[in-house]
């Protein structure tokens, strides 16, 4: 038997053996024993598609308790300066750590309703590699627990250049009274339909503060380039689809979509 056969049959052995052992979650079953905790089956699919904020909470609740530090090494207080996501009008409050500023601050709170599986989809304790390596299998995410397009979505750059905008928003804002609805009233006009964003809240704010957009739209930028986000149909649409557009897709990624409830028969 290969090396690669013989370790993947013990691996599913191991993960069944553990499912008829522990098909219900409870914490207090796996807290002490690390190794059996991170083999638990809710850390995979496809239980983890239906885990719960509260089961994944019950082990990991430190990422609610933390804190930043209240001054770095090199002795500045969080106090006395601003962090890059807090440079925009519509963050409120101290400094946060990342967890909590996507879960339980104002902001997310208001706008968001993202849930622990939106970004973590469980990772393979073998860092997702296969023996021997093949790659050209993209569904493997190398040393990561979270596919860094999740990210993307949020913390893309401003895509001024699709939009014909004369420079990045930043720069040219005034031009258009500091409003995005100026022109998004009537084009792209349905927005924000995933189960991960409020997006009746979005709209109501965007009315107020063009941050609101802007946060998300290449005002708090991680990534050089812009999300292709999906072309949701709209009325009014135009027909023909511009040059970078004709290879977007017209639904969102079938885990995020909205669940609207059937009608009983």
């Amino acid at each position: 038997m290969k090396l690669e056969t013989q370790f993947t049959f013990v691996t599913l052995l191991f993960l069944a053996m553990l499912m008829l052992g522990t098909g219900s979650f409870a914490a207090e079953d796996v807290k002490s024993d690390y190794e059996r905790a991170r083999w638990h089956p809710i850390h995979f699919k496809p239980a983890i598609d239906s885990a719960t904020d509260e089961q994944c909470i019950n082990c990991h609740q430190e990422i609610l308790n933390r804190k930043v530090r209240e001054q770095s090494p090199a002795g500045v207080k969080a106090t006395d300066v601003l962090a890059w996501y807090q440079t925009l009008t519509t963050y409120e409050g101290e400094q946060e750590t990342f967890h909590r500023r996507h879960i339980v601050t104002p902001l997310a709170k208001q706008l968001m309703d993202m849930k622990c599986t939106t970004c973590h989809q469980g990772n393979d304790p073998r860092e997702e590699a296969i023996i021997p390596p093949d790659h050209d299998n993209k569904n493997l995410t190398l040393r990561k627990s979270v596919n860094p397009e999740i990210c993307l979505m949020c913390h893309g750059s401003n895509p001024y250049q699709m939009m014909g905008l004369p420079s990045p928003w930043s720069e040219s804002r005034s031009m258009f009274q500091e409003n995005c609805l100026l022109c998004h009233v009537s084009i792209r006009m349905t927005r924000h339909q995933v189960n991960f964003l409020k997006a009746g809240a979005i709209e109501e704010a965007a009315k107020k503060d063009s941050d609101v957009c802007y946060g998300c739209h290449g005002g708090r930028q991680w990534y050089r380039i812009p999300f292709p986000y999906p072309r949701h149909a709209w009325s009014g649409m135009a027909k023909d689809l511009p040059d970078w557009a004709k290879d977007r897709p017209t639904e969102s990624e079938p885990r995020f979509q909205i669940k609207t409830p059937k009608a009983a028969k």
